[in-house]
């Protein structure tokens, strides 16, 4: 929990930072604070994230995404946010060093992921589905369908769609009156790899692990099939 907390955190200061601390006028952070609200991240949490961003003493985050190559030739992609850029790559090129890997140059491995954005919605019992898909589709989703939490026991509209459909999509779910639980962008591998043996699958995990654990990582993702 304390690990979304810090993710979302760092996510709400840069969009406050770049969009302005109000999100009656920054439609990217009023959906992160959506998020981190279905998150459970406390108020408090969320308040000084925003704060954050105004405060002189504090420095600024850079978003950087690193790609390589993990044991097995699996891709892999990490994007990280953080206030010293030359810790970071040290830190993560040490990661694919040590367990077998190597870190790669900008696009190397960028091209096997679909950079997508991602809508969790309320869903209401009187929602035309099919109606509702077609609109979207006039504004950038390209995947929409109903999942049900069990243990929740609610239903839910999720949404893919390019990543810049972000703001037209956002827009037209409030403007619609519908609920956003969470918007978030996600990669989606266009392949995945097998690996056949354990000892080798426990490697390749071991070194996801540990890029997981680092403080400045946001996501990881991957092509190794799960």
């Amino acid at each position: 929990m304390a690990r979304v907390f810090t993710r979302l955190g760092k996510e709400i200061t840069i969009a406050a930072k770049s969009g302005g601390t109000d999100p009656n006028s920054n439609p990217r952070l009023r959906t992160l604070i959506q998020t981190a609200k279905s998150e459970n991240m406390p108020k408090d949490n969320i308040e000084r994230a925003i704060k954050r961003a105004v405060e002189k003493d504090q420095s600024d985050y850079k978003e950087v995404v690193y790609e390589g190559y993990g044991p097995h030739g699996i891709a892999i992609l990490v994007e990280t946010a953080t206030d010293n850029p030359t810790r970071t790559v040290a830190n993560v090129r040490s990661y694919f060093t040590k367990f077998g890997g190597t870190l790669g140059t900008s696009g190397s491995v960028d091209y096997m992921f679909d950079h997508k954005c991602l809508f969790k919605v309320k869903s209401k019992a009187d929602i035309d589905m099919d109606e509702l898909e077609l609109e979207l589709i006039d504004y950038g989703a390209d995947e929409v369908f109903k999942e049900v939490d069990e243990e929740k026991e609610e239903e839910y509209i999720m949404i893919y769609g390019s990543f810049e459909s972000f703001g037209a999509i956002q827009k037209f779910l409030e403007e619609k009156g519908l609920e956003i639980i969470s918007g978030q962008f996600t990669r989606i591998p266009t392949t995945d790899l097998k690996v056949l043996d354990p000892e080798a699958k426990a490697q390749v995990e071991k070194l996801l692990d540990k890029l997981e654990e680092d403080d400045d990582v946001q996501n990881v993702y991957h092509l190794m099939e799960q």
